[in-house]
């Protein structure tokens, strides 16, 4: 796919044994420190809604060229904003947020370097992240005039309340060995190990049957923000109606037979 902010390739599974493709999404605007314009975040949503059409897909790696991950919104288009266009960006900005939940696929943000305001939102909304021991996370808008409120939505959730409010309120940059202690990040790598780190990840989040992965990190996400019972009541759901067909009924079958199991990457 041609776009004018990202790079789009489709490459092979990670894992040779695995069926399928994986697409790694590339921010490639380094001269603009890869800023999340109002372009931009269309390009993002529309590459993202298109893997997550692609049933052959297995996962995702979100990268990015340059010296800076991404500095998070543009400045510069916003200073030109009216209100309602403002809305129109903050909107555009969620939806594309929201995409890398809501795709089957598992989306690893892969953060070589600082990623900031919007641009740690944006790696935050990714399902894992593996970050260089060069990377940095931080909302500046606490030491400023424009609180980052949309970018908290995503990073306090998995950093709790008191580690959300020191990163918000002081604006400071945490570096990448922080971001892991407070359960931002999933693996910390050398910038030369980096690839390596990430597509390991990616090839043991991205093994099985697509299907049921797809099914299994919605479920995920659904069951999380409700109330126990009620989580429990959706788990036992969808636990049942894909236990009874397609690859969940393949997966304690080829036990039982003592094979390997065949999947079908469908119900």
């Amino acid at each position: 796919m041609d776009y004018r902010s990202l790079l789009y390739e489709r490459g092979p599974h990670p894992d040779s044994r695995n069926e399928g493709y994986y697409v790694t999404i590339t921010l490639n605007q380094p001269e603009r420190r890869n800023c999340l314009s109002s372009e931009l975040l269309g390009e993002l949503e529309h590459a993202l809604r298109s893997v997550g059409a692609d049933g052959e897909v297995a996962g995702v790696v979100l990268a990015a060229n340059g010296p800076v991950f991404s500095s998070g919104h543009d400045l510069a288009e916003m200073a030109q904003m009216t209100h309602a266009e403002l809305q129109g960006l903050f909107t555009q900005c969620t939806d594309t947020m929201v995409a890398m939940s809501e795709i089957p696929q598992v989306v690893v943000a892969r953060v070589h370097a600082l990623a900031t305001a919007a641009g740690a939102q944006l790696a935050a909304s990714a399902d894992l992240i593996v970050a260089s021991t060069e990377a940095g996370f931080a909302t500046p808008g606490g030491k400023g005039g424009l609180f980052c409120h949309t970018p908290m939505v995503a990073l306090a959730r998995p950093i709790g309340r008191k580690r959300a409010a020191e990163l918000a309120l002081t604006g400071d940059t945490i570096d990448a060995a922080t971001a892991l202690d407070w359960g931002l990040v999933n693996r910390v790598a050398p910038p030369e190990r980096l690839d390596e780190v990430t597509m390991e990840l990616l090839g043991r989040a991205t093994r099985g049957s697509r299907h049921a992965k797809g099914v299994g990190k919605q479920t995920l996400y659904a069951q999380m923000d409700l109330p126990v019972g009620e989580a429990y009541k959706l788990a036992v759901d969808v636990m049942a109606a894909k236990a009874a067909a397609g690859d969940g009924a393949e997966w304690p079958k080829a036990f039982t037979e003592k094979r390997r199991p065949v999947w079908t990457h469908s119900s």
